[in-house]
């Protein structure tokens, strides 16, 4: 899914646990010591989302071997796809290096969002796929974490999601008897998705669906 990029991404300092920067180089040689992925604070868990798979290729923007690659939308002007390593993500020089963005989410952030967040979901965080044009969702002035996409079973217990999903299809004029049955076959596998988030702020979990 390549498509040119319009935003500019600069490379920063590898993000900390805590969500600031910190000095980091890339490593010149290999070495038998485990390589701890980076933390990226609005995707937490990327490997469970299946954005980020346990797979050694040789990164194309640092060109060292790597035991993580990306497996997520890239938009850029060449073919980049399951080619980009978590740590070239996470410091900015992917994006920086190949004018490229992992998610496309300019024409849906708030007003209310700093610059900076938006760069950040951008330029460096895994972005994911789904069926129709993904979107990031907001909340409380800022980027929302993405938790992964989910099935009617893992919202069932979560009446913020299911909230924000029936508020989605009440916008689109659907009447209350649809909205539930289309929420009943969601599934994280099939042919109607939903994608969930949590506020870092308030902790409200959200929600859109879309379907093939």
């Amino acid at each position: 899914m390549d498509q040119s990029a319009n935003h500019a991404c600069l490379p920063t300092p590898l993000a900390s646990t805590t969500g600031r920067g910190q000095d980091h180089e890339m490593p010149v040689e290999e070495t038998s010591t485990p390589q701890k992925l980076p933390q990226f604070r609005y995707h937490p868990d990327p490997v469970g989302t299946g954005s980020i798979v346990a797979d050694e290729v040789s990164c194309v923007s640092c060109e060292q071997r790597r035991p993580y690659t990306y497996t997520g939308p890239v938009y850029a002007e060449e073919e980049l796809n399951e080619a980009i390593c978590p740590w070239c993500i996470a410091d900015g020089s992917a994006a920086s290096r190949f004018d490229a963005t992992f998610t496309d989410a300019m024409w849906a952030v708030p007003d209310d969002v700093p610059e900076d967040v938006t760069e950040e979901v951008l330029c460096r965080t895994p972005g994911f796929t789904g069926w129709l044009q993904e979107e990031w969702l907001h909340h409380c002035g800022d980027a929302a974490a993405f938790l992964g996409p989910v099935g009617a079973s893992e919202v069932a217990d979560l009446p913020d999601a299911l909230d924000a999903l029936r508020n989605e299809y009440r916008g689109y004029d659907w009447p209350a008897d649809k909205i539930e049955e289309f929420i009943l076959t969601l599934d994280r596998n099939g042919l109607a998705t939903a994608y969930l988030f949590r506020c870092l702020s308030c902790g409200v979990h959200l929600a859109y669906a879309d379907f093939a």
